[in-house]
């Protein structure tokens, strides 16, 4: 068990750590926003007049990504749910409302997927994991993208040696669930008043101080609202203001 400080604040007795993966780990604010408009095009090319209403439903608003939005904190199915819902108001059936906003995902996905597969990792990112593995600590990654896509980021990236737990929202329940974060403290084979959440989202905090995490630390790389991270303990803007005590 380790003292971790971020910050002034301290957590004792921590054996394990979740991560959130994107704005967490990677820099995904770019692809998220080819990704949407990508989406939105191909649903507006069937139902014309869905593309900006959607854009917004994702949470793109004047070309940035909202930390918040749908996009960023949704899993794929809540995106592709959402998307169906839009097409569903111009009349049609829901069962075909759905068919057209899967195939549209589908359609973008093919459309994306000779660009960069992962997105950069955040400065100092690395260099945190290691040493927070090498000092003992059980790391895991609990994201909303898919379990496929967390296990290909943690290979792109060759994190194997610190990640003991890779784990997405294919289907059951999505952030803020506290289920997905007891069932992720249960794979690294800890308990959750002893792990540790980091992640950019309400979501995220919400998901951990449900489960009765040990604490949850809210990163923001970039300026945002102020009321974003308000429910974490700490609040810190680079994954090196967690310190081992």
């Amino acid at each position: 068990m380790i003292d971790i400080e971020c910050r002034g604040v301290t957590f004792k007795n921590v054996e394990a750590i979740l991560f959130d993966k994107d704005g967490t780990l990677e820099d995904s604010e770019d692809f998220l926003r080819t990704i949407a408009i990508a989406r939105s095009r191909r649903v507006d090319a069937q139902i014309p007049g869905t593309g900006d209403p959607l854009l917004m439903a994702f949470g793109l608003v004047d070309n940035q990504v909202d930390p918040t939005g749908l996009l960023a904190v949704g899993s794929r199915h809540e995106n592709e749910i959402a998307a169906a819902a839009y097409v569903a108001e111009t009349g049609r059936g829901w069962l075909e409302s759905l068919a057209i906003a899967r195939q549209a995902f589908a359609d973008a996905d093919e459309l994306l997927k000779n660009d960069n597969k992962h997105s950069p990792l955040f400065v100092g990112s690395l260099e945190t994991l290691q040493m927070l593995s090498n000092k003992g600590l059980k790391l895991g990654i609990l994201s909303a993208d898919t379990t496929e896509r967390v296990r290909s980021f943690v290979n792109h990236y060759r994190l194997e040696p610190y990640i003991q737990v890779q784990m997405g929202v294919d289907s059951g329940p999505s952030k803020p669930d506290p289920a997905l974060f007891l069932q992720a403290c249960e794979a690294l084979g800890v308990p959750a008043n002893a792990t540790l959440m980091v992640g950019d989202s309400p979501a995220d905090i919400e998901m951990a101080k449900r489960a009765g995490a040990a604490g949850c630390i809210g990163i923001s790389w970039r300026p945002s609202s102020p009321g974003r991270l308000a429910g974490a303990d700490v609040a810190i803007a680079q994954l090196d203001d967690i310190h081992l005590l």
